[in-house]
C-alpha cells in the first residue's frame, strides 16, 4: 500500500484559520500556506485553496473573493490540529499485544503465532482470533479482538504504516470519535465479510478497520471533487487485486475481511455526512452519525449470527 496524504495538512502544530482567529484548523491553502477553516476552504483536485487563491485557479478574477461554502458542522466543533492521537493509540495497542503475543511460550518477535498456538486453547492467539466455530460457541468478542492481532513482523509492519498513512488524514478531517468509531465498527465488518468467505480459518489482522477508512477516504474525495476516480479508489482496486493475486498464487489473505471492511467504512461516512446532504468532516458524533454506526454494527453482527450458528 503505497504513501498517501488526502489533501495538505499542517501537522506541525496547532493553528487558526487567517479568516477566522476562534476556530483551529489543520488544513491550509496549497497555494500561500495561510491556515484556513472549513468554511474558508475551496476544494479542488489540485488541493485546498483559501478564498483569495481559489479564483485564480478557477481561471476567474483573481481579485475575486468566493463566498465560503456552507457545512454542516455541530456547535462548538473545531477541527482537528492534525496530531492523530486516535490513530497513535491504535497503533500502540496493536503493537502491544503482538509483543505480548511474542513472549508466550514457543513464540518469538517474528512469529508470535507458531504452529503449536493452533493446538493450545489457553495461548492469546487462540483465544481472540475469529474463527465460525469458536463464534458459534459464544466467543463474539472475537468479532473485534480479531483485529488486534497479526501473524508476523510483516504483517503487523505493513498494517501500522497503512494505518498511520491513511488513518491520520482521516481522523483529521473525521474527528477523533467519529474516526474512532469508524475504525471498530469497520473492524466488526470485516469480521463479518471473514466469517461470510471462510468460517472455518482462523483470522488475525487490522486489514477490515484500514480498508474502512480507504472506504471513508473514497466518500470524503467523492464530496470533496465529486468524482470516485482518485486515490482512494486507486488504492482500494490496487490492493484488492494484490489479494486476489497473492492468493491465487496459494497465499491466505483474508478477502473477505477486506471486503467487508470496505463496505462497513463507505456506510458509516455515507451516514456520517447524512447520505452527502451535508459533509461527512469537521463534525460532532451526531444523530445520523451514531445511528449509521450502530446499524451497521449490528448488521454485521446480525451476518455473522447467521453464517456461524450452524458450527455450533
Amino acid at each position: 500500500m503505497t504513501r498517501t496524504r488526502l489533501v495538505p495538512m499542517s501537522t506541525a502544530e496547532t493553528r487558526h484559520c487567517y479568516r477566522h482567529p476562534d476556530r483551529e484548523t489543520g488544513l491550509s491553502c496549497s497555494e500561500c500556506g495561510r491556515p484556513i477553516c472549513a468554511d474558508c476552504a475551496t476544494f479542488a483536485p489540485v488541493g485546498i485553496r483559501c478564498p483569495d487563491h481559489a479564483a485564480v485557479s478557477g481561471r476567474r478574477n483573481p481579485a475575486t473573493r468566493l463566498r465560503p461554502r456552507p457545512v454542516r458542522r455541530a456547535r462548538g466543533v473545531a477541527l482537528a490540529s492534525g496530531n492523530a492521537p486516535v490513530t497513535k493509540i491504535l497503533i500502540g495497542i496493536n503493537v502491544a499485544i503482538y509483543l505480548i503475543g511474542a513472549t508466550q511460550p514457543g513464540a518469538s518477535l517474528s512469529n508470535p503465532m507458531p504452529a503449536h498456538v493452533f493446538l493450545d486453547p489457553s495461548s492469546l492467539y487462540h483465544r481472540l482470533w475469529l474463527d465460525g466455530p469458536d463464534v458459534a460457541n459464544g466467543g463474539w468478542w472475537r468479532l473485534i479482538t480479531a483485529a488486534f492481532l497479526h501473524a508476523n513482523l510483516l504483517h503487523i509492519g505493513f498494517n501500522m504504516l497503512a494505518l498511520w498513512w491513511i488513518g491520520a488524514p482521516v481522523e483529521n478531517y473525521l474527528g477523533r470519535a467519529r474516526y474512532l468509531g469508524l475504525y471498530l465498527v469497520s473492524g466488526l465488518a470485516g469480521s463479518a465479510g471473514a466469517l461470510i468467505a471462510t468460517p472455518l480459518v482462523p483470522t488475525v489482522g487490522a486489514s477490515g478497520a484500514i480498508f474502512g477508512i480507504l472506504g471513508a477516504m473514497l466518500i470524503l474525495e467523492w464530496q470533496l471533487t465529486g468524482r470516485l476516480g482518485g486515490q482512494a479508489a486507486t488504492l482500494i482496486l490496487i490492493n484488492l487485486a494484490i489479494g486476489f493475486a497473492y492468493n491465487g498464487a496459494g497465499g491466505n489473505i483474508s478477502l473477505g475481511g477486506h471486503i467487508g471492511g470496505l463496505i462497513g467504512g463507505i456506510l458509516v461516512t455515507l451516514a456520517y455526512a447524512e447520505w452527502r446532504r451535508g459533509r461527512g468532516q469537521y463534525g460532532n458524533l451526531d444523530v445520523a452519525g451514531s445511528l449509521g454506526l450502530v446499524v451497521v454494527a449490528a448488521g454485521s453482527v446480525a451476518l455473522a449470527y447467521f453464517k456461524v450458528r450452524g458450527y455450533a
